[in-house]
């Protein structure tokens, strides 16, 4: 196949699952940014909340045909990264508006990744409870990131109860019925 119809399809429209229309090819493959506004106190909630510098950083990538988010947490309990957003509480999901008027003023379409981060949390994050949730109390192999993003061996996590896997579940659902809100 020739470079030139290759460019010209990778721009051509296609449609996905029956009716999500992309313009174009192009897709915005999540990643970890860790860009919600940096506070003094890492336990600020505003460390949580998507700002200007998302907007901007989305709406500059609009003409492509598909913008998927940065990981976003879906729950307090599934918090683990500094400087990432979540999509858990009203606050967070008006942030979230900011950044979705913005892509779809230039025409853009985005969705948000939702994100338990289960083992690989680090108990800094839940200074009251100290708790790592997982489906299995087996710790992950090597190091993450704690609160103060220092590089520190993973802990071993609480296995969760069936109830509490239900309860998880509920979360990732009030986080989508969030985002929808969010016009993602």
């Amino acid at each position: 196949m020739s470079e030139k119809k290759s460019t010209l399809e990778l721009m051509q429209p296609i449609t996905l699952q029956g009716d999500l229309k992309l313009k174009n090819r192009v897709v915005l493959a999540p990643l970890t940014r860790g860009r919600c506004t940096p506070c003094e106190d890492p336990y600020d909630p505003k460390n949580k909340l998507a700002n200007e510098l998302m907007a901007e950083y989305y709406s500059q990538r609009a003409s492509g045909g598909l913008l998927i988010s940065e990981a976003t947490a879906i729950s307090e309990e599934g918090y683990g990264w500094l400087n990432a957003p979540g999509i858990y509480t009203e606050a967070q999901e008006d942030a979230w508006k900011k950044v979705t008027e913005a892509v779809h003023k230039k025409g853009g379409l985005i969705f948000l990744q939702l994100w338990h981060m289960g083992r690989q949390l680090h108990s800094s994050f839940h200074p009251k409870t100290k708790d790592i949730v997982s489906a299995s109390a087996i710790a992950a192999k090597g190091e993450t990131n704690n609160i103060e993003g220092k590089k520190v061996p993973y802990e071993k996590p609480r296995a969760l109860t069936l109830e509490q896997v239900e309860a998880t579940v509920q979360d990732y659902k009030k986080a989508a019925e969030r985002a929808k809100k969010s016009r993602i």
